[in-house]
């Protein structure tokens, strides 16, 4: 427990002095207005705003030919999650109510759903052929079913068809801010390739691909939404925590899902990451109860049986728990951070949300 409050100190060094005291206190998500009112589901207030998503990401990848328009429409069959572009229409209208707009979605905040969530399409398609995965959301990867150099191209197709409707929303900031989710993208897989010696070392650079893989898409697609209807800096700061806080928490609980969920209910394999040669927080958790993880973290879980044993060591250890309490210290910050904006129906289903990242199990 005590690791787990150093690691969440020092990911979150910049909170004020309140907020750390704040830390050690039982870990555990709340929200004070809860009890006195029944919010509304996240997904049920944002689905309006995000009727006929996959249609109009569709749209954008209008091609010719027809092998190319299958591959580029194959993830965006509307069985997806939408929780990237959920978050944004959410915040968007977040900010418009805290900067007296009433809360009417700018046709722009929309685009900006769309084109977080076609980043992270492509992001999938490239993802799955560098591990040479064959199932994705329970059914086959397009690496299998077209092969890898197909894959490779549709998954560059829809990043370009991103670029272009990000440039034609015309505002220079926010094109910088969600181009750097690109860069993070990059940085974060090249991350991944590499290990840490040092224990506390590689706990910083776990946190940090997590941060570059998965959060950064979330955390700055609400910076760039909060961009366009307010010019504070402050508020772009918390949206941005905002984001970065769920981001990094979604990915912790992911990370818990690969040993506690099932296949079937994942839509992918179970101990995916560890036969991907993938150190996560419960197996880094996990090693400082049975050190004989730590040469299995530093040959990748590559020699005969390590995948077996590392998963019998997590299981053993409170590694899972770790975990979950680190993703209930950050879900504990995003609520810090959307809170100090104006109380609206959006900004209370952002608290809730929260909960629902902790609770799910696929």
């Amino acid at each position: 427990m005590m690791m787990t409050l150093l690691l969440f100190f020092y990911v979150n060094k910049n909170s004020n002095k309140e907020w750390n005291r704040c830390l050690y206190r039982t870990p555990r998500v709340c929200c004070s207005i809860c009890s006195d009112t029944k919010l509304k589901d996240p997904f049920s207030l944002a689905q309006k705003d995000l009727q006929n998503l996959y249609e109009d990401i569709k749209k954008q990848l209008l091609v010719s030919k027809a092998e190319l328009k299958a591959l580029c429409d194959y993830y965006f069959d509307g069985k997806g999650k939408a929780f990237r572009p959920m978050i944004v229409i959410l915040m968007a209208r977040a900010c418009n109510v805290h900067s007296n707009k009433e809360g009417v979605l700018l046709p722009a905040q929309r685009s900006i759903a769309m084109i977080s969530e076609m980043i992270h399409t492509a992001s999938l398609v490239h993802d799955d052929v560098i591990d040479d995965s064959d199932t994705r959301r329970g059914k086959n990867t397009i690496n299998q079913v077209w092969g890898e150099r197909k894959a490779i191209l549709a998954g560059d197709f829809i990043l370009s068809a991103a670029s272009m409707a990000l440039a034609r929303i015309g505002n220079t900031t926010v094109v910088s801010v969600l181009s750097q989710v690109i860069e993070d993208l990059v940085r974060g897989e090249f991350m991944q390739l590499g290990s840490k010696e040092n224990e506390n070392e590689r706990f910083k650079h776990y946190l940090e691909k997590t941060f570059k893989k998965t959060a950064s898409l979330i955390a700055n697609s609400c910076k760039a939404v909060s961009i366009l209807v307010n010019s504070d800096p402050e508020v772009h700061e918390i949206a941005y925590q905002y984001g970065r806080n769920v981001g990094i928490a979604f990915q912790l609980v992911d990370d818990i899902l690969d040993f506690t969920s099932s296949a079937k209910r994942l839509g992918k394999p179970s101990a995916a990451d560890l036969k991907l040669g993938l150190a996560t927080g419960p197996v880094l958790f996990a090693c400082q109860q049975f050190p004989e993880l730590h040469a299995m973290i530093m040959r990748r879980f590559s020699s005969d049986g390590d995948v077996d044993r590392a998963w019998q060591y997590v299981l053993k250890s409170d590694g899972v728990e770790q975990t979950n309490y680190l993703a209930q210290h950050y879900c504990q910050e995003a609520i810090h951070q959307i809170s100090r904006l104006r109380p609206s129906t959006e900004r209370d289903a952002l608290i809730q949300l929260t909960e629902l990242v902790l609770r799910r199990d696929k």
